[in-house]
């Protein structure tokens, strides 16, 4: 998974949910610009303990498994 499916899933996430960029900020104490940014892979300087609480606050959590030894569907279309 590369920065901006992370950002397009916490997106889709928290869309799901009905919660607005804005109340989440307010209850992590993250700037919406900064989850503004994040949403649209746009940046790349957000630590991993904000990216954890986000997903936390989601009701997920980061979990580190093997690389597929096959492309992904991204990768094959960069190929082009």
């Amino acid at each position: 998974m590369d920065f901006q499916t992370l950002g397009h899933d916490i997106s889709r996430l928290r869309q799901q949910q009905g919660v607005s960029q804005q109340k989440m900020a307010d209850h992590l104490g993250i700037s919406r610009a900064t989850i503004n940014a994040l949403e649209n892979g746009r940046s790349g300087d957000i630590g991993i303990r904000k990216i954890m609480k986000i997903l936390d606050y989601l009701g997920k959590e980061l979990a580190i498994r093997d690389k597929s030894p096959f492309p992904t569907l991204e990768e094959l279309r960069d190929e082009r």
